[in-house]
């Protein structure tokens, strides 16, 4: 894979995106795709030129809509508490965390691009949050909170996150997943808090909305 300096990847949002509002959190600000199908296969040509992974951190996913948009009406989930948000990707729902004053946000992706997308889009929301490229999964770093928008996707990566997910809740950190119906969703061992209609893009998703659970794990 080839390094990616800031300076590239900046520059490769800048010119494949613009500032937006997504439309189910609209108190938030991202550097996201203007023409989604269009934009999607192109960079994801383009990015697979160079060894680097989709464009997932130019979408505002149902998932992560959902989980941040219940982040800004339920403060006190992470309230001074220390967060995780895991999957970052644009970092949608880490910033949703800083605006309803958590102690400290940690974002987390391994997509390389992530660092430089996150870092714009957290300066265009006045917020600050540390980014981490490290692939966390089975560590634990004390937080309080781990909040994961749509990560349910994969097999394989849904194998992970769940002996993950349930030793952190067992030892008393909230676990709360964004989820659109994902194939992969564990089916036992989560609890309802909200449900939400968000639009989407239809290029990327199977409809112009999708219906997205707030759940907590354990």
């Amino acid at each position: 894979m080839m390094a990616l300096s800031p300076a590239t990847a900046e520059k490769f949002i800048a010119d494949n995106t613009a500032l937006v509002r997504p439309p189910h959190v609209p108190e938030i600000r991202l550097h996201l795709a203007h023409e989604a199908h269009e934009l999607w296969l192109r960079t994801e040509e383009e990015l697979a030129e160079i060894g680097l992974p989709p464009p997932f951190w130019a979408f505002a996913w149902a998932g992560g809509q959902g989980l941040a948009r219940y982040v800004l009406d339920h403060p006190e989930t992470v309230r001074d508490r220390h967060v995780l948000d895991f999957a970052s990707g644009s970092g949608l729902v880490a910033i949703a965390a800083a605006m309803a004053g958590a102690a400290g946000t940690v974002a987390a992706d391994i997509d390389p691009f992530c660092e430089a997308a996150i870092r714009l889009n957290t300066n265009a929301n006045g917020v600050s949050v540390t980014f981490t490229g490290n692939d966390l999964i089975g560590s634990d770093q004390g937080w309080d909170v781990v909040l994961a928008g749509d990560v349910f996707y994969d097999a394989s990566f849904a194998g992970r996150l769940v002996p993950w997910f349930e030793t952190l809740a067992a030892r008393g950190a909230t676990i709360l997943v964004g989820d659109p119906g994902r194939s992969y969703l564990p089916r036992t061992g989560l609890e309802k808090l909200a449900v939400y209609e968000v639009p989407v893009t239809r290029a990327l998703e199977d409809s112009d909305v999708k219906r997205t659970t707030v759940w907590r794990f354990g």
